[in-house]
């Protein structure tokens, strides 16, 4: 059997980017910059033999779905377990609005993010278990096939630390920048190789330009 080819992309500059805002489950759009940063991965992208694009069902992973999925010919499919981390009351908040709006959790640190969240949030453990079933499922439906996923920095980081064997402490180990590409083989034999890590053409751009 033959190898089975994930492009792993994270979805284009969001328009709140400036302010750093936790996003999560909030549904906002990306820039034009974002919109670029789609356009040039899927210049790079032609001519690679991908036969699906899927995204998450939040906005600023399927516009750049859609952007991949016309220059490659493929209707993109949205897949809602694909979504950002949940945070909870923390949703569309900075972290300076959230702890003022709630002291009692002003000490939260996403160092422990692992196996602690935020009031009505998830921890990184119950996202990898509800990111992880999905992406099995689309591995076993493209088998020996390549497929593109957009999605968003905390799954795809989830997706990466599984394939590099990496424990849920390790999530902020790995760099996920808008617009970057990832590559990731999965062997019939289960092993799993990264091929490419927060790749892609956007990062041979100016860090200006991109945040």
């Amino acid at each position: 059997m033959k190898t089975t080819r994930l492009y792993l992309i994270r979805h284009g500059q969001v328009a709140n980017h400036h302010e750093f805002r936790y996003n999560g489950h909030s549904d906002v759009d990306i820039t034009s910059v974002g919109e670029r940063q789609m356009e040039r991965l899927a210049e790079f992208l032609t001519g690679e033999p991908i036969k699906a694009v899927f995204s998450s069902d939040l906005k600023r992973a399927f516009k750049g779905a859609l952007v991949i999925g016309k220059k490659l010919g493929l209707e993109p499919r949205k897949i809602t377990a694909f979504r950002e981390l949940h945070l909870g009351r923390w949703e569309g908040l900075t972290r300076q609005e959230a702890t003022e709006r709630f002291p009692e959790e002003a000490h939260f640190s996403f160092k422990d993010l692992a196996t602690t969240k935020v009031k009505g949030g998830e921890t990184l453990l119950e996202l990898r278990k509800r990111v992880l079933p999905a992406l099995r499922d689309l591995i076993e439906r493209h088998r020996g096939e390549a497929f593109c996923l957009v999605l968003h920095g905390g799954v795809n980081r989830v997706i990466l630390c599984d394939a590099m064997g990496l424990p849920m402490e390790n999530f902020f180990a790995i760099e996920q920048d808008y617009g970057c590409l990832n590559v990731i083989d999965h062997f019939p034999d289960g092993i799993k190789v990264v091929k490419m890590l927060n790749g892609g053409p956007n990062q041979s751009l100016e860090k200006s330009v991109i945040y």
